[in-house]
């Protein structure tokens, strides 16, 4: 059996990475960690393809097609997967984007994968190899990580391609049911977690010291975290990751996720003022929290979106100010995105503010849905003056004086986020009849803020997670 897995791109960032080079990615695991769970007795040869850095054979070597899919990559999915039946192939969908809207994606593939796969992958696999493959599989209701599980290959990548291959989880999904994100919708309010020997044990194979995970939220759950970060300590590593502003309201695991060698976290600030989709948020002093990570030696990316029912015309300059004079280390600001299923996309279809469904827009660039205090071109040009605002030299200047946390890696983050701020015109501009001027809006080497569960040195592309 032959098997080809490919994670399809977007126009921008098919070949190239996006605004910056390949080296500013990090490797991605779904796609390693799907040739892992491919089951041994099948004997398969396995080819695996990332748009972001190579091309797609036309013509592929390949009894098996398997893609995994965000909601921004689903148009070209559906376009390869056309392709592909056409000559022959069959083709397996999966990912947040299938896992929300699985109907849909039925209607491009011989099969769809709903849910995570450890176990509906390897299942479809050998169905396949005896001639009775189903259309369709789903994560069980008893689903855990908590096993013995075979460990991502990320050998079938070059690794010349990318920033680091020491890219890693602990945890999948968050426990929280936040509007905007997709995570509750996909696979409900909780959080799935591996066994943190099973997590060590991964990270000493790897061998890096500097290493990235990219769960939704490290800290969910207090008792695992504590165990986690303990269990870190003795690798001497240095590592980032995410966390909810919640870290704030429990100062021993502060510290101890200090201790265990955390030098970085991406933290969902979100907007300014209290936000009823995002309700815990409001709990927390974001001034504060940001200073006591500084002490901590703890550099911040912190992300914001615009574009919420509470935003007006203002919004930009005071959030862009309130970077500046807190001192994030980089702050990155994103334009909310009502992802398919999600009960933030149910409510404003229901108030008819939906302005396309061109799935290819749902990137957390574009502005896709009408906002309740502004027009669709101030909230475009208003994004893009934030970044400006906090990426102008004397702003860097400030932002990283104040975090005193910055180190030669920091600096060439904020001077790469400089050169994207003054280019989000040229790369993320397009037009649909009402809109004279071009929409547009900005991310990074991945995935959006608002896409949490959809993905620089700096953000996580989430947002992927390894539902085929």
């Amino acid at each position: 059996m032959k098997i080809a897995l490919i994670s399809p791109k977007g126009p921008l960032y098919r070949h190239r990475g996006g605004i910056f080079r390949k080296s500013l990615r990090y490797q991605p695991l779904t796609l390693t960690t799907l040739a892992a769970l491919v089951p041994p007795e099948l004997g398969a040869e396995l080819a695996l393809y990332d748009e972001g850095i190579q091309d797609v054979p036309e013509d592929l070597d390949a009894d098996v097609v398997g893609m995994t899919v965000i909601t921004g990559t689903a148009r070209r999915a559906y376009e390869l997967a056309a392709h592909y039946r056409a000559r022959g192939k069959h083709v397996v969908l999966g990912g947040p984007h299938v896992t929300l809207v699985p109907e849909e994606a039925a209607q491009h593939a011989d099969a769809v994968v709903v849910g995570y796969a450890e176990d509906a992958w390897p299942e479809l696999l050998r169905d396949f190899a005896r001639g009775a493959m189903k259309s369709e599989y789903r994560q069980a209701p008893d689903f855990s990580l908590q096993r013995d599980m075979p460990f991502a290959r990320r050998e079938l990548f070059d690794k010349k391609h990318f920033l680091t291959q020491a890219v890693f989880e602990a945890t999948r999904s968050c426990g929280h049911d936040c509007e905007f994100c997709v995570a509750p919708t996909a696979w409900g309010s909780r959080q799935f977690q591996k066994p943190v020997a099973w997590v060590v044990d991964d990270i000493r194979r790897v061998g890096e010291k500097r290493i990235l995970f990219i769960d939704l939220n490290l800290v969910a759950d207090h008792a695992y975290a504590r165990e986690l970060f303990t269990a870190l300590i003795p690798l001497k590593v240095r590592w980032f990751g995410l966390s909810t502003v919640l870290i704030a309201h429990d100062r021993e695991l502060m510290e101890l996720m200090a201790r265990s060698g955390c030098r970085g976290l991406l933290l969902g600030l979100e907007t300014m003022t209290p936000y009823p989709g995002k309700r815990f948020n409001a709990s927390v002093d974001y001034r504060a929290l940001i200073a006591d990570l500084h002490r901590l030696g703890i550099a911040i990316q912190g992300c914001f979106v615009f574009g919420l029912d509470h935003d007006t015309r203002d919004v930009f300059a005071t959030t862009a100010q309130f970077a500046i004079d807190a001192g994030i280390d980089l702050p990155r600001f994103a334009i909310v995105t009502p992802f398919p299923g999600t009960p933030l996309h149910q409510r404003l279809a229901q108030q008819n503010r939906i302005l396309t469904r061109n799935w290819e827009l749902y990137d957390g660039q574009h502005v896709v849905f009408q906002p309740l205090n502004m027009s669709v071109q101030e909230l475009a040009a208003g994004h893009e003056r934030a970044w400006k605002d906090v990426y102008r030299y004397s702003a860097i200047a400030r932002r990283l004086l104040k975090a005193r946390t910055f180190e030669p890696l920091g600096v060439a983050a904020n001077l790469g986020y400089r050169f994207y701020a003054h280019h989000l015109h040229q790369f993320y501009t397009c037009d649909w009849p009402g809109s004279r001027a071009g929409v547009f809006a900005g991310r990074i080497g991945g995935v959006p803020p608002s896409a949490r569960a959809e993905t620089a040195p700096v953000r996580p592309a989430g947002r992927r997670h390894y539902n085929l």
